[in-house]
């Protein structure tokens, strides 16, 4: 039973694992190479993330440079970055791309904030299902007599405590989150 409990756990953590990603992409006034991880740009016909067509690096603080492998892909990452929600214009000097990240305004911070509440719900909903999913497990393990209705209780429990631990974990990384972002 506890391997069940811990399949389950392994699931939630992967969940907990892809909101801090999402996070992560979250730019939050200064440069960071992560928001760059979910733009692909069309090389030779196929989708390709940046980060594996080119090298991105940061010279300071609000500044990302982005030097493609091959040069005949500065028009399409620049047209990559503009079509994105990123909000930042790229600058094309013919051989890197620059962005230059701005002083979030109070709008902007208050937008990227409703952004990341919603990756923060999107994650705890997808923990949820999980644990819906472990207990129709469960309960059909009981119903095989596999396991009894007081393993079947106990079980939900340890999963319930489980689920709001987890739920816990994104609450706090929500508001760390949002409390970076809302800091001038």
């Amino acid at each position: 039973m506890n391997e069940i409990l811990k399949e389950y756990d392994a699931k939630m953590q992967k969940t907990v694992d892809v909101v801090v990603s999402d996070f992560a992409s979250v730019r939050a006034g200064r440069a960071n190479a992560a928001v760059l991880d979910k733009i692909t740009v069309d090389y030779y016909g196929v989708a390709t993330p940046l980060n594996q067509v080119a090298s991105i690096s940061s010279p300071d603080p609000r500044t990302l440079t982005i030097q493609p492998w091959d040069s005949s892909l500065l028009k399409a990452i620049e047209k990559a970055i503009q079509t994105s929600d990123l909000g930042i214009n790229p600058q094309n000097d013919g051989k890197v791309v620059r962005l230059g990240f701005p002083q979030l305004t109070e709008e902007r911070r208050r937008d990227l904030t409703k952004q990341v509440r919603k990756y923060g719900e999107n994650g705890k909903v997808a923990i949820r299902n999980i644990r819906r999913d472990a207990m129709d497990k469960l309960k059909a393990l009981e119903k095989k007599s596999e396991i009894t209705e007081d393993d079947l209780k106990v079980m939900e429990k340890e999963l319930q405590d489980l689920t709001e631990k987890r739920c816990k974990q994104v609450d706090e990384m929500t508001a760390k989150k949002e409390t970076e972002l809302m800091a001038v």
